[in-house]
């Protein structure tokens, strides 16, 4: 149980990571010439309605992956691991996905988010061949 809990270390930073207010951007044009960007927390409906929905549903999803992973912790079921993995192949895309809109909607957190998806999905990778 203890090794499992290591599982839960980079979904817990990356939950950290989102709730501070400098991942999610918005670019606002206060002219033609002059663009203002502002940076959100991922859990900040603001970018969601500006039509930026990636960063908010990437926090569903790492809340989701939260869940699944404590869920394993206690019940040990390989399905919970497998469905885990799925949930972090989807925040992986998701978390990329403000880079269609630009570099500009892109910020260092949100590419620490990325890299924590996709070090947390290695890892799991990693310890399911070491189990076989």
């Amino acid at each position: 149980m203890k090794k499992r809990i290591l599982y839960l270390l980079l979904p817990i930073v990356t939950l950290i990571l989102e709730i501070l207010p400098y991942g999610a951007v918005c670019v606002f044009a206060t002219s033609p010439t002059e663009r203002i960007r502002e940076t959100f927390s991922y859990f900040d409906l603001t970018p969601f309605g500006y039509a930026n929905f990636a960063p908010f549903l990437t926090a569903l999803v790492t809340c989701i992956i939260l869940i699944l992973l404590l869920v394993y912790l206690f019940t040990q079921k390989p399905r919970t691991v497998s469905v885990a993995k799925v949930f972090l192949c989807i925040g992986v895309i998701l978390s990329l996905c403000p880079l269609l809109y630009g570099i500009d909607f892109f910020s260092v957190v949100g590419a620490l988010i990325s890299a924590s998806f996709i070090a947390e999905l290695v890892l799991l990778l990693v310890a399911a061949k070491r189990s076989k």
